[in-house]
Formats: structure tokens, C-alpha cells, sequence
């Protein structure tokens, strides 16, 4: 007997992409989402063109839209040092308001049930029936497999206790995403990661002639500066002048940043009580790799590969979580780990100068260092 009755708690790119691949396929798809679409997420907003066929397969028109093609990345350290180095595979550059949206109406078109304002409480596991049962809003809903793609952070991560929230809650470095939308004069075939101390910020085109500010740093660089982020923007990013610069001549568009706290990097578990994770759940490439989207959506493409196989027969409940998990880690754990390097590299303005002088006379290193984030169309 067929088990098509598919849970998505979280409706980000992994989710939505997993729900459309599903439904196509004839499974009955639940997804639940905290918020109301459209919104706006912290997010780079830059993803590699190895997603761009797929997302066009889900029934996204990119071509028609129109995008920015990303073809060099710009490295500066505080102190104003440059790197410049083309971009072997490149990106474009589209907000998560304007995919996610998109993707929820194909989803819906294809029957998907999306229910937004509904914040899952509780995911349980029965053994009996080889089921699960998804509490949201003082309801349950029981479907035959379940996928958390619930992004950086979530009551259900305290619930499961997973190790990354445990070591979390005694560590004053905790990080912290902001982002802005704005306008400026800015190469739209460039993205530029400005390194300040403790914290990196990076700017790429998106739609519509706007760009997308997002920058990472500390809660401690927070705290410092009387938790105001005008008083951090003061006293720690305008110490690089290119930071100082785009934010003295850009228009703002956004009333006030959208931002979000408690960001971890650490490697994460890919199963949690039989709920197969994708996203920022599975593990979050640091954004100064700027591979996220990409990875979030090719994790749905293998998720599905597998779910498809367990309800049709074809493979066991362990199965589908060891061949996932096998399958993530041979595509992304060797990017996270690359990732995690290269972001301790950087931090200090002694060690960030250092670096890029070091790089700059050779521009093969950086060129592989690159490739090592990045992966094949699929």
C-alpha cells in the first residue's frame, strides 16, 4: 500500500521545492509555515546557477524575469585591502520574497495544502503505524513521512535537544543576521563580501534594480555597542570604507531591517526522530560561501529521490534515512566543513589583511577555494 501522505514543517525554499516535486508525483502534501506570505527572510539572496535549471523545472520563469547574472566576487578586508576573482560557475541574484512567493503558488496549484500562521509544536513518531503525528495550533494531522525544513532555528531544535542548541545557550558568541533592501550604484554583475571586525556584510543585485545588503556578526559586537545596530554600524562595519561608503549614498527601502539571532554553524544531525531535515536545518553553509539557496533546494531534489522509493515499497523507513544521510553528506558536508575554514579565517583586521594580501598574487587558490563551496548543475 502506497504511503503518500507527506508532512513539510517549513516553507522556505526546501520545503516549497520538496512539496511541488511531491505533488507532481500524487503524493497528498501538508506544509505548514509560521508565517503569511509573501515575507521577507535574511537571506544573501545570491544563488548559484547550478539551481537555475532545476528551478525553472519547478515552474519558476527565471529567463523571463529578467535577473542579474552574477559573475565576480570582491573581497575587502577593514581596512580597504581588495580581491577581485571572476566567479567559475556564477549566480544570479532574486529575493526569497519573490521565489518563495512564486514557488507557493505553484504549490497550491498543484493541490499542495499550505498553512501559513500554523507553528508546529510537536512532531511524534508511531511505531504501530509506521506514521507521524504533526501537532500545530491545538490541531494533529497524521501523514506517513515527515521533513523539517523549518530554517536556522526552531522550537522543535529545543525540543529534540539537538547538540548545536545545547552548546549554544553558554556561548557569548551567538551570530546575527540583518538585512536590508536598497538601491545604490553598485556593478550588477558583482557580489562584494566586506569583512569588518567579527562579522562580514555582502551586497548583489537582485530584482528590480535593487540590491540586497545581509550582514553576519556577533551578538558580543551587539552588545558592545549598547545592542543599537546604528551605534555597531558606527563604531565596527564603518571602520571598512567600502562599508561606510554604500551605506552613506544607498536609499534605504526598507523601513527597518528584517533580522534574526542565534544563527549557528555547527554540524547538525539529518534525522531527528525519523523527521528527515533539509535547509539551514540540516546544516547552514556560512554566508561568506554564499551557497545556501543552492544547497537547500538540491537537498529537496534527494530527499524526494528517497521518499518516492519508501512509498512506493521500494526501501524501508531505514533506508530512506541512510541513504538520505548518505546522499546529503557526500553532496554538501564536505562545503559546510570548507565553509566553517574559511570563515575562521577571517575576524580580526590583522588576520583578514593578511589573508587577502597572501591570496592576491594568486588567484588559482581562490579561484579553488570557490569551486570547494559550489557545486554541478543538477
Amino acid at each position: 500500500m502506497r504511503k503518500n501522505k507527506l508532512g513539510i514543517v517549513g516553507g522556505g525554499l526546501a520545503g516549497l521545492s520538496l512539496a511541488i516535486q511531491a505533488a507532481r508525483k500524487g503524493f497528498e502534501v501538508t506544509l505548514f509555515e509560521k508565517n503569511t506570505y509573501p515575507f521577507h527572510r535574511v537571506c544573501g539572496e545570491y544563488i548559484s546557477l547550478e539551481s537555475y535549471d532545476f528551478i525553472e523545472r519547478l515552474g519558476v520563469p527565471l529567463s523571463a524575469w529578467n535577473l542579474p547574472v552574477i559573475k565576480e566576487l570582491e573581497i575587502t578586508s577593514p581596512k580597504g585591502t581588495r580581491l577581485s576573482e571572476a566567479l567559475p560557475l556564477g549566480g544570479f541574484g532574486l529575493s526569497r520574497y519573490q521565489i518563495d512567493f512564486e514557488l507557493v503558488q505553484i504549490a497550491r496549484s498543484l493541490g499542495v495544502l499550505i498553512l501559513e500562521k500554523h507553528t508546529v509544536s510537536k512532531i511524534d513518531y508511531l511505531t504501530a503505524t509506521d506514521s507521524f503525528i504533526i501537532s500545530a495550533n491545538q490541531q494533529t494531522w497524521e501523514v506517513d513521512c515527515c521533513v523539517g525544513s523549518f530554517g536556522k532555528k526552531s522550537n522543535l531544535d529545543v525540543a529534540w535537544k539537538r547538540p548545536f542548541v545545547q552548546s549554544q545557550e553558554t556561548r557569548l558568541n551567538n551570530y546575527l543576521g540583518v538585512k536590508y533592501h536598497l538601491r545604490t550604484d553598485f556593478p550588477k554583475d558583482k557580489i562584494a563580501l566586506h569583512n569588518f571586525v567579527d562579522g562580514y556584510c555582502g551586497i548583489s543585485a537582485i530584482e528590480d534594480d535593487k540590491y540586497c545588503l545581509c550582514y553576519l556578526t556577533t551578538a558580543q559586537n551587539l552588545k558592545k555597542s549598547g545592542s543599537k545596530l546604528e551605534q555597531m554600524h558606527e563604531q565596527v562595519l564603518f571602520r571598512n570604507p567600502y562599508l561606510k561608503s554604500i551605506f552613506a549614498n544607498a536609499d534605504f527601502l526598507f523601513s527597518e531591517p528584517v533580522t534574526i539571532s542565534q544563527i549557528s554553524f555547527e554540524p547538525k544531525t539529518l534525522v531527528e526522530n525519523h523527521v528527515l531535515l533539509l535547509g539551514d536545518a540540516a546544516g547552514m553553509i556560512t554566508p561568506l560561501c554564499g551557497n545556501g539557496m543552492s544547497m537547500a533546494l538540491h537537498g529537496s531534489k534527494i530527499a524526494f529521490e528517497w521518499i518516492d522509493k519508501y512509498a512506493n515499497g521500494i526501501i524501508s523507513r531505514y533506508e530512506l534515512e541512510t541513504q538520505f544521510t548518505t546522499s546529503w553528506n557526500q553532496l554538501f558536508k564536505r562545503r559546510l566543513w570548507v565553509g566553517r575554514q574559511i570563515q575562521a579565517q577571517f575576524g580580526s583586521e590583522f588576520q583578514t589583511e593578511v589573508l587577502l594580501r597572501s591570496l592576491k598574487p594568486f588567484p588559482f587558490i581562490v579561484k579553488k577555494i570557490i569551486s570547494l563551496t559550489h557545486g554541478k548543475p543538477f
